[in-house]
């Protein structure tokens, strides 16, 4: 990979086929920005109908030019990019750029025309970026490239950038730019109908000149080999990424708690969650992030020490910080020892650590100096609201004296002072990112937290365990025989015991005395479904019932059910279900839905109304393993509802863990369920409660 995409992000020679000489046209900004950026090679431009542009020869075509060419940059008519690129193969191309639109985004003809030049690109050995690219840029001063036909030519810095539009290609170089911030390569890589951000992100994987990676993404070609190639990179290179498209139709046409949830972009999330890969928001906070990871070490934990000398501000960081999940520890008495040396009273000692206005840049300097030597702190934030009789560029000099040498992470904010100041230019040149707003350090800082999170967790195992494979195996195909779409009821729970997930079963009755013999032999409080007809929805159709704790309340609801049943369906053999009802513990939600893109998702909540209406629900891509498991528990927000809540007891995790793996391996050994749903999976601190109650499982058709 890395030889053939030389070719193209390292050349030693470029022809630009559809150069002209037009002002504005797009094959003359492309040569102009090649020869503005010194580019270190040849440059040959073609064009049928010049003999000379911007000075330098041309030529009618690429096969008339004397020397190798690497790389061919295609600006020409779409009906004429195949022929082209036909004769960059008669001429030993190695890597072609096509900036040319109308191929595969415009609909089936462009679709038809982009397997033309794919076949093309692949019958002569060649690579291709594009079609419908905004071009390519390599700052390293052994290349200086830049192959766009857009206004600026980026600061040279360490920072990979990938584009899928460049339209945003574009607009995010120009604000880069702005910021300060510098790229190494810059790739807008459109229709991907060869090379795709994967190919790059390969290249990236090794290149000494790229240590972040950004990424603009509008959808996933190969998610499995991109999160083989995520993880591998993120444990040496922080990688941020914008990916837009978070609404999805998919959850209209499920039929599970699991699949109508899954259907709100959670796959993405949980793939860059499981691959160490930073997702942001907004392009702003692609910037913010971006800016931290370059100037600043990353965080080893999330910890937050505020110095300020406003309160307002003081407060509003505060918010914004344990919003985001970060901790804001109190000062160590040694450290406000220190501080209330030279510190006014009327100061608050605490975190945040509030100056008063009267503070400058010699108590900014002292206060700083102090806190970095508490060992509380991972992060500080210095927040200065520049009064009238204040230097902001001594405040700003005193802050970077205190911190320049520190291994902490240190993000500042003056409020109030505007990007064209003077104190926020001299701490940007001196690798101090400034916020105007605290809120966007916070919100930074807790995105860099959870890489770091990422970073130090261990990366947990795979586990397998004894099961009855023969046992599903043998109720799938029953259910395959008689044309079932789902399977429920009694196969459904003793698909589960096949795999040694602890399930109450079922005893079954088809008349009234039955019932009630059955009852009295589970014992009271027992519940009472439906049997027949198999219904998916039981609980919406009025098919359970459940705290029955007599003869005549069993009796009574058996055939209030039959009469139900008789309305729905008059001619069908009515039964019903009986089980013990599970009263102490709580519910929990398991189960899986196929993602189009990603495959299997498996899902764990609890029941009830926080998988209703709440939607607090965790999702990762299978397969689990032990310490994926763990963690899905313990990002729920009602996780102290589990873990033991004013004086409960802890439900058993150990065996909630336990299934979850299961469930894991159960998803491995079949790949005939669209849809699990195992609701609810009660759990109680006693291991002999910890039960399945209700599952189905939804089969592919």
């Amino acid at each position: 990979m890395k030889k053939e995409l030389d070719a193209i992000f390292k050349p030693k020679s470029v022809a630009i086929i559809g150069a002209t000489g037009r002002k504005g046209s797009i094959g003359r900004e492309t040569l102009h920005n090649i020869l503005l950026a010194e580019f270190n090679g040849k440059v040959f431009p073609v064009n049928p109908n010049a003999q000379v542009i911007h000075s330098i020869k041309a030529y009618s075509t690429v096969l008339d030019v004397p020397d190798a060419v690497d790389l061919a940059i295609i600006i020409v008519p779409k009906e004429k990019v195949a022929e082209v690129v036909t004769q960059c193969g008669e001429k030993g191309v190695k890597g072609i750029v096509v900036i040319t639109a109308g191929f595969s985004e415009t609909g089936k003809e462009g679709e038809k025309r982009e397997k033309e030049v794919l076949n093309i690109v692949r019958e002569y050995g060649m690579r291709m970026i594009g079609p419908n690219c905004f071009g390519i840029v390599n700052t390293d001063p052994k290349v200086n490239l830049n192959a766009t036909f857009g206004k600026t030519y980026p600061k040279q810095g360490r920072i990979g950038f990938i584009t899928q539009s460049g339209a945003m290609g574009e607009a995010i170089m120009n604000t880069a730019k702005e910021l300060g911030i510098g790229f190494s390569v810059v790739a807008s890589i459109g229709n991907k109908a060869d090379i795709s951000s994967n190919d790059i992100l390969e290249y990236f994987k090794n290149d000494p000149n790229t240590d972040i990676i950004l990424l603009y993404l509008e959808n996933f070609g190969n998610p499995k080999r991109f999160t083989q190639i995520a993880r591998e990179i993120s444990r040496k290179k922080p990688m941020v990424v914008v990916k837009s498209g978070r609404t999805s139709l998919g959850a209209k046409a499920a039929s599970s708690h699991t699949g109508a949830l899954a259907g709100l972009d959670v796959g993405v999330d949980a793939l860059f969650e499981q691959t160490g890969v930073m997702r942001v928001d907004t392009v702003e906070e692609l910037f913010n992030v971006a800016s931290a990871l370059a100037n600043q070490p990353v965080p080893k934990g999330n910890k937050v020490c505020v110095v300020t000398n406003a309160g307002g501000p003081g407060i509003l960081a505060t918010d914004a910080l344990i919003n985001n999940g970060l901790e804001m520890p109190t000062l160590s008495p040694a450290t406000i020892k220190t501080l209330k040396k030279f510190i006014s009273s009327e100061a608050s000692f605490s975190n945040p650590m509030d100056m008063v206005a009267g503070a400058g840049a010699k108590e900014f300097k002292l206060t700083l100096d102090a806190v970095l030597k508490d060992k509380r702190y991972d992060a500080i934030i210095p927040i200065f609201v520049p009064p009238v009789t204040i230097d902001q560029l001594e405040v700003a000099k005193n802050i970077y004296e205190a911190v320049k040498k520190s291994n902490k992470t240190i993000l500042a904010c003056f409020m109030g002072a505007g990007y064209g100041s003077e104190g926020v230019s001299f701490l940007k040149e001196h690798n101090i990112p400034v916020f105007i707003f605290p809120e966007a350090i916070a919100k930074t800082l807790a995105t860099i937290s959870s890489y770091n999170k990422w970073l130090t967790s261990p990366k947990g195992k795979y586990r397998t365990f004894k099961v009855d494979r023969d046992k599903v195996k043998s109720i799938f195909n029953k259910a395959k025989s008689e044309k079932l779409d789902a399977i429920v009821g009694e196969d459904a729970i003793e698909i589960l015991q096949a795999y040694g997930i602890r399930s109450a079963g079922y005893q079954y009755a088809s008349t009234a005395n039955e019932a009630a013999a059955i009852a009295t032999k589970l014992g009271y409080p027992v519940v009472m479904k439906i049997n027949t007809p198999q219904i998916l929805h039981k609980t919406e159709f009025g098919a359970v019932v459940v705290d029955l704790r007599t003869e005549k309340e069993v009796k009574t609801t058996f055939n209030d059910l039959k009469k139900k049943i008789v309305k729905f369906k008059p001619n069908e053999k009515f039964s019903v279900s009986l089980q013990e009802m599970i009263t102490e513990g709580v519910e929990t939600v398991i189960g899986m839905s196929i993602d189009p893109s990603f495959g299997p998702l498996v899902m764990f909540g609890l029941g009830g109304i926080y998988v209703e209406i709440m939607k607090d629900v965790s999702f990762k891509i299978h397969p689990l393993t032990d310490v994926q498991a763990r963690d899905m528990i313990r990002s729920l927000k009602s996780y102290p509802l589990l873990s033991g809540f004013r004086g409960a007891k802890p439900v058993d995790l150990k065996t909630l863990e336990e299934t979850l793996l299961r469930v894991s391996q159960l998803i491995h050994d079949f790949e005939d369920f669209i849809e699990i749903d195992i609701n609810p999976f009660i759990v109680s601190p006693n291991k002999e409660n910890c039960k399945a109650v209700d599952a189905r499982f939804i089969l592919k058709k």
